[in-house]
């Protein structure tokens, strides 16, 4: 995205944050083929015919995002990051209800599709994925951020710099050192 066009995101963001409803519908077109992008990338090891599509992702995320009170947004890399955040936590709130509902919530009959048990395995993942970037954030916070950004949000290296105050080459340097935590932690958990 051209620098310019970044400003004056920036300034639609501020500005839509200062109450102004007309910057909001100057915003919504600007922003909403990246947060599908986004959400595209998030959903993309999902099953065929999962239930929840880009397009509703999208939309709750915008919802929550439209919905929140008192948001200072530094720039357009923060927007997303926010964006990254939300649309990661819905996915975990539904990957956790399908696996409680798994441990009892509701009967399932013997003669489940494969899909299903795919589906509930790749949610247990995603939630154990949730637990080891919980860990991560207890022991270094800016390299689970870091994964976040990146892996959830699609941001770039230098979007990622930007929103957590780094240079480039620090976040490429979390970026490997957390991901090569995560993956110890994941095994071990295996």
């Amino acid at each position: 995205m051209a620098d310019s066009t970044a400003a004056d995101t920036t300034q639609l963001l501020r500005a839509w944050a200062n109450g102004d409803s007309g910057a909001l519908e100057q915003l919504t077109p600007r922003v909403y083929r990246e947060l599908r992008h986004m959400a595209a990338r998030l959903l993309r090891n999902e099953r065929p015919g999962y239930s929840l599509m880009s397009t509703d992702l999208v939309h709750e995320a915008y919802l929550r995002l439209v919905n929140a009170e008192e948001l200072n947004w530094q720039h357009r890399a923060h927007f997303f990051a926010v964006a990254a955040t939300l649309m990661r936590h819905i996915l975990l709130d539904r990957a956790r209800r399908k696996a409680a509902a798994k441990r009892g919530g509701r009967p399932q009959s013997l003669d489940m599709s494969k899909a299903v048990d795919i589906a509930q395995t790749r949610a247990r993942e995603l939630v154990r994925l949730d637990d080891a970037l919980d860990a991560l954030s207890a022991v270094d916070p800016r390299k689970a951020r870091i994964v976040e950004l990146r892996y959830f949000g699609g941001l770039s290296v230098r979007e990622t710099a930007e929103v957590v105050g780094v240079s480039p080459d620090t976040v490429l340097r979390d970026w490997k050192i957390a991901r090569a935590w995560l993956l110890a932690e994941l095994n071990s958990a295996a």
